[in-house]
């Protein structure tokens, strides 16, 4: 099935009424305890002709154009990255999508004449078992994503993880975890969050999920710093409408908490950005 063909049949399916084990497929929390692939590139070498089936990838660049003789134009600033979209870490492409400026289920632009990012997005689309597409941030060796990553000079990573990896008390398990070597950035997102809300965790305290290895992707920018965000399970459920944190009917069933969470996400790029204006590469 091509990747046009799924997003018809999934969009079928969310218009009629469906049983709840099919919703229940397409419902994946990250259960998989060690990565099968080594690396982007060896899962699309094990999974060729999977590509539409088994996983997707989907990026947005937008065009920069600079003929000016007495004019410096500026160098695309920020890409958003999903690395475990889809059903591997549920909540994150919807997520990238709002934060990029882009309606998760249509692409309109949201908000309408508000800045644009660019994206990139790696999607489990299978049905069930989805966590075993899972490859980890430091291995990711998607040449767009590099490139994208290598091109901008500041990355925004969005993860889920489990309120235990976060170390966040069981009463309280709906929290974001902000890592990245990008201390500016991660400054800007913890206090924005804050502002809006939600509760934070500062990555350092929590190693396994600091985003601080330079070999991360969300670090392999032009200024080599970036940011990650390790979001639970319990926090993105809350922004989507009860029963509705599947594949088929998460991008049309998003939030005030999901708008709360982009906006905020959304000043800190903004905030970040006007920082990072005036450096001249």
């Amino acid at each position: 099935m091509t990747y046009a063909n799924r997003r018809t049949v999934l969009t079928g399916l969310a218009g009629a009424a469906i049983s709840a084990s099919v919703l229940n497929a397409f419902t994946v929390a990250p259960a998989y305890a060690a990565d099968l692939y080594a690396s982007n590139t060896d899962l699309y070498t094990k999974l060729a002709g999977k590509e539409g089936t088994d996983f997707t990838r989907r990026y947005k660049r937008h065009e920069l154009f600079d003929n000016s003789d007495d004019q410096r134009s500026p160098i695309n600033r920020t890409t958003v990255m999903a690395l475990h979209g889809g059903g591997i870490e549920g909540g994150t492409s919807e997520l990238c999508l709002a934060t990029a400026g882009y309606h998760p289920a249509t692409l309109a632009l949201a908000p309408a004449g508000g800045p644009v990012y660019d994206y990139w997005m790696f999607e489990g689309v299978r049905t069930s078992n989805n966590g075993d597409l899972h490859v980890t941030s430091t291995n990711n060796d998607d040449r767009t994503a590099l490139s994208m990553a290598a091109g901008s000079l500041n990355v925004l990573s969005l993860h889920g993880c489990t309120a235990a990896q976060a170390k966040v008390p069981a009463d309280r398990p709906e929290a974001v975890v902000v890592g990245g070597l990008d201390t500016d950035f991660t400054t800007c997102l913890r206090e924005e969050f804050r502002a809006a809300g939600f509760q934070t965790v500062d990555g350092s305290t929590v190693p396994a999920l600091a985003g601080e290895d330079p070999n991360n992707i969300c670090n392999k920018t032009l200024l080599g710093k970036g940011a990650q965000l390790e979001m639970t399970t319990e926090l993105r459920q809350s922004m989507f409408d009860p029963g509705c944190f599947n594949q088929l009917e998460r991008p049309t069933h998003t939030n005030g908490l999901f708008d709360a969470f982009v906006g905020a996400a959304r000043k800190a790029i903004a905030r970040l950005e006007a920082q990072t204006d005036q450096v001249i590469l």
